[in-house]
């Protein structure tokens, strides 16, 4: 039986790293560093968990899963599992994961070697998205040599532009770490892990399991428990590289203090590498950002692309390739700003239904895969965090909100945990009553 080489596996763990390695991953570290100051590495912790735990959770429990969101998402109930699936879709797709990669090549990639005059113009921003989307759509055209293009090209320039970046910013320190924002001061750790919701590799990992599992398969792998098992394997290499990376930007941004106080992770890093390495420094973040976007780029529109299509047969692989190219360079041109302001609301709702969607998956066996266990847990998680969402929108939540603040955790933003612990319980006992009841009707 046929199993993955070590070159190979490398491959396509190397793969998946840069496809969930996207711009906001370079800039949401440096960003928790400076803030987080000398609770850097507590805080760290917990953005590890949510940046890089549960995307690897995410993968693992797609291939356990059946392959697909909607397998997955399927188990709670059938229409559960479309709705899920398509949301999770169109937010890490076309409406604000995918024009975001475009938006933030231009920002840090082009807009700071632009001159003056013509940075507050459309036109730079309209030619980048056009040029980003044109390159992304005949990388997409192609998916069974993403693993060639991206596995063994793209991946390594990236991490050889973050390993030079570090280097010089340890052999020549930049500062001391600072001292801890007021967000950082109590409560460091549930704040870093709020914070890994932005880099959305979690419901990244939900799409990306499938692209993982059809390079395995065009490898040659067929047996199920050989693709679950390099699946894992492929995980780790992209989990580990995940976090050496962000623990480099995380140290970066947090001695990065005495170059003043920014309002992003894009400042701090530009910052950084201009101190760093003067005046190359941002053409060096510039290529970086440049690579990051790209690779996740691809990434999305394949893994979109073949899921729409396979919704719709009607439209072929490559016209929704495509269409989605042509929306996203569309909606780039919104603005990053107001990009990242709709995108917090959407995460705060749907976030902890994918992270309970992924615990369920790997107890499945635990709790017999009674039906009803998943609705229990999905329902109570979505009373909580759907009413954040709404608050985030800033739709009036008070008279909820003001019940929901007696759950533990609810301060820390994860009061959602107990009523998907509690809910999900209610759902085993259901369960099994109704089979007791099955199994007593057919002695009887």
């Amino acid at each position: 039986m046929k199993e993955l080489s070590k070159k190979e596996t490398i491959s396509i763990g190397l793969m998946l790293f840069a496809l969930f390695f996207g711009a906001g991953n370079m800039i949401f570290p440096p960003a928790l560093g400076q803030s987080a100051g000398t609770n850097v590495w507590i805080a760290m912790l917990g953005f590890i968990i949510t940046g890089v735990g549960l995307p690897l959770m995410g993968v693992v429990a797609v291939s356990l899963g059946g392959g697909s969101l909607s397998a997955l998402a399927g188990r709670v109930h059938p229409v559960f599992g479309v709705l899920f699936t398509v949301v999770v879709y169109l937010a890490i797709g076309p409406f604000l994961a995918l024009p975001r990669t475009g938006t933030v090549t231009f920002e840090m990639g082009v807009l700071p070697f632009l001159p003056e005059s013509v940075k507050g113009s459309w036109v730079p921003l309209f030619i980048c998205t056009v040029v980003f989307f044109a390159l992304t759509y005949w990388l997409s055209l192609h998916p069974s040599k993403l693993v060639d293009r991206i596995g063994k090209i793209l991946t390594p320039a990236l991490l050889l532009i973050i390993a030079v970046m570090f280097f010089q910013g340890v052999t020549h320190p930049i500062g001391d770490v600072g001292a801890p924002a007021e967000a950082y001061q109590s409560t460091p750790f549930f704040k870093g892990f709020l914070e890994g919701y932005l880099t959305l590799d979690a419901l990244a990992a939900m799409v990306f399991g499938i692209v993982v599992t059809t390079a395995i398969k065009e490898l040659g792998i067929t047996d199920r428990a050989k693709l679950s098992l390099s699946t894992i394997k492929a995980g780790i290499i992209a989990a580990t590289g995940l976090a050496l990376v962000y623990l480099a930007l995380g140290y970066l941004g947090a001695t990065s203090k005495t170059l003043g106080a920014s309002d992003n992770g894009g400042q701090i890093l530009t910052a950084v590498v201009q101190h760093l390495f003067g005046s190359m420094g941002s053409l060096l973040l510039g290529l970086a950002v440049t690579l990051a976007c790209i690779t996740t780029s691809v990434g999305l529109v394949t893994a979109c692309s073949r899921f729409f299509s396979d919704r719709f047969p009607v439209v072929s692989y490559k016209t929704m390739v495509a269409v989605l190219c042509v929306f996203s360079t569309a909606v780039a041109n919104v603005g990053l700003t107001q990009l990242i302001a709709l995108s917090v609301p959407v995460l705060v709702a749907i976030y902890p239904l994918a992270i309970v969607l992924m615990l369920l998956s790997f107890l499945h066996r635990v709790f017999r895969g009674y039906s009803s266990v998943y609705i229990g847990a999905i329902v109570t998680t979505a009373a909580v965090s759907l009413t954040d969402g709404l608050k985030q929108l800033g739709v009036p939540m008070d008279a909820i909100t003001a019940l929901y603040k007696h759950l533990p955790l609810y301060a820390e933003g994860i009061g959602w945990l107990l009523p998907a612990i509690v809910g999900g319980m209610l759902g085993y006992l259901w369960g099994s009553l109704r089979q007791g009841s099955a199994k007593q009707r057919t002695i009887y």
